[in-house]
């Protein structure tokens, strides 16, 4: 449980040097909640407001109230906020953990307050990940608080938003088609493979695979003429007015023909079917083919985004 003074911020900014850390007349007023339903009543309206940007906030909302923090393998309660100001929501986060905290874009300001009132809560802090300069106005500021030393993960990713989808033509020989049973073996390998070139703490096997957020997704593969499936490509559901491609991944014998465009397309055009009003990606900015792929097919940076690690202040 979070302490009592903090279940709910009110953030007093009347009384000088006695409110509330992470409080004030500038930044507003945290509120801090373990209940991811509070959370989303609280925060739904701002995280729909801009749904590509907020992608992970309502995503891992949507995993956790859906099958609870200990699905994840979260040994305490997540913890969940959201920045009051003038009436209004100006900003949000989760941590789930205990791993990294995650805010939607925050001024310098805003991650002042955020680390100020994280710090007076006592829990470990792992890492911080969100849009570069958030992560990297967090970072510094956890470090004045509590002298922790950060570090850039080498991992530097970019969020694409989708504008018009242009579909690669001429597409590559095969077809399209959802994820039978029949595929279902390879697809948890490809994920496992997939998880590791991202540097994915989490092991996706046979064992294993209904636990992690793998298991969330609708796949769709590329079929050659032959009925081989030679490319997968993943989306989550429609949440929040944004669904997310995640997982595409052909193994390295097979790309440099375009399947991974073919099946990407494929899978951007269902979700503009499901009714999303922006369809997003990630992609590794150290990848140029990927990045150059997903451009083509009509994706446009939104923001990079990155991780710091951090390590205990130095003794």
């Amino acid at each position: 449980m979070l302490p009592d003074d903090v279940q709910t911020t009110e953030g007093d900014t009347t009384r000088g040097d006695r409110r509330r850390p992470g409080s004030g007349p500038d930044v507003g007023r945290w509120r801090l909640t373990e209940d991811v339903d509070e959370y989303l009543a609280l925060a739904g309206g701002f995280l729909r407001s801009r749904p590509g940007r907020h992608v992970m906030q309502s995503t891992w909302a949507a995993r956790l109230r859906a099958r609870g923090a200990e699905a994840f393998g979260c040994t305490e309660a997540p913890v969940f906020g959201v920045l009051e100001r003038a009436g209004g929501v100006e900003a949000a986060f989760h941590q789930l953990r205990p791993r990294a905290v995650a805010p939607t874009p925050l001024t310098p300001g805003q991650a002042d307050g955020l680390a100020d009132r994280l710090a007076a809560l006592g829990h470990p802090l792992p890492a911080v990940s969100a849009d570069h300069d958030t992560a990297t106005a967090f970072a510094e500021a956890w470090q004045r608080r509590t002298g922790a030393i950060p570090a850039l993960r080498a991992t530097r990713l970019c969020l694409y938003g989708l504008g018009t989808l242009t579909p690669p033509d001429p597409h590559p020989a095969g077809r399209a088609r959802l994820l039978g049973d029949e595929d279902l073996e390879e697809v948890i390998y490809w994920c496992g493979e997939f998880a590791a070139a991202v540097g994915e703490d989490v092991t996706v096997d046979a064992g294993t695979w209904t636990g992690t957020r793998y298991a969330d997704k609708r796949y769709t593969v590329w079929e050659t003429p032959d009925g081989d499936a030679v490319s997968v490509a993943g989306m989550n559901p429609l949440i929040g007015g944004q669904v997310q491609v995640d997982v595409v991944y052909t193994p390295a014998h097979l790309r440099g023909r375009g399947y991974a465009a073919a099946v990407t397309a494929e899978v951007s055009r269902a979700a503009l079917a499901a009714g999303a009003r922006e369809v997003v990606l990630f992609a590794d900015l150290a990848n140029p083919t990927s990045n150059a792929v997903y451009q083509r097919l009509g994706y446009r940076p939104l923001t990079e985004w990155s991780t710091y690690d951090f390590a205990p202040a130095a003794t």
